[in-house]
């Protein structure tokens, strides 16, 4: 087992699952990858592995290709939902080539079975591959058509055992309404499982939020904007909005 960089702090977690979207990787580029940006982003999670946490990784397709929208456009909602989840499996390399340009070690880890370029999902691996102190990337969704990259991270998340999820945004946290367009919005420091359901808060979709209520595993949301935060919220400080039972 490697042995972890630095002590963790005591009200931090061991082992997390870091949701990020595709659009995270676009910056304020439309439909493409920000070498500076995923550079910025491989920097953070690298930080974070090296301080002791292990680390996983689902990333969503969206900056280059949504399933839900080529169904809308009238597409075949199972053909285009294997296209999105084609697209994730890009974004999983391009982090995985920048964190391995910084001295990371990685794994990629799809649903879909793509041997030339990722390890078919196996959960004793991945666990065994975060035990050696690897940051494991899944890419492919869950493998399923209608499921999106949010239920990908629960499922996951459940299966290697993780603390919590961790969902990186564009916003500092979960709001009563689009703080971008209503300036009266109020934002949450905490809420059950059940009050983001309710309130169809777009936390994470229903199915998700069901999983990690069912199974007792807490959903940290933060802004992914600000420098830090990803080390922060690993090490339990108060940042971002809490959602748990």
């Amino acid at each position: 087992m490697a042995k972890s960089a630095s002590p963790i702090p005591r009200k931090g977690y061991r082992r997390v699952l870091l949701k990020l979207s595709g659009e995270a990787l676009a910056g304020n580029n439309l439909h493409r990858i920000d070498e500076k940006v995923v550079q910025a982003i491989a920097k953070a999670v690298y930080e974070v592995r090296k301080s002791g946490v292990e680390l996983a990784l689902v990333i969503g397709g969206g900056n280059i290709y949504r399933g839900a929208d080529g169904a809308r456009m009238g597409m075949d909602r199972v053909s285009s939902d294997y296209m999105g989840m084609l697209a994730t499996l890009i974004n999983a390399l391009a982090l995985q080539n920048a964190l391995e340009k910084l001295g990371a070690f990685t794994r990629v880890q799809s649903a879909i079975e793509m041997s030339k370029v990722a390890e078919p999902f196996i959960r004793r691996k991945a666990m065994r591959h975060l035990e050696k102190g690897r940051i494991v990337i899944f890419a492919g969704g869950t493998g399923n058509p209608y499921f999106t990259t949010d239920t990908a991270a629960a499922l996951r998340a459940i299966e290697i055992g993780a603390d919590a999820i961790l969902k990186a945004t564009n916003v500092d946290g979960i709001y009563s309404a689009d703080p971008r367009k209503d300036p009266k919005a109020k934002k949450f420091k905490s809420l059950t499982f059940l009050d983001a359901i309710n309130r169809r808060l777009k936390v994470m979709d229903t199915t998700a939020l069901t999983l990690c209520m069912e199974n007792k595993l807490p959903i940290l949301v933060f802004s992914l904007r600000q420098p830090g935060n990803i080390l922060k919220a690993v090490r339990g400080e108060a940042i971002g909005t809490i959602v748990k039972n």
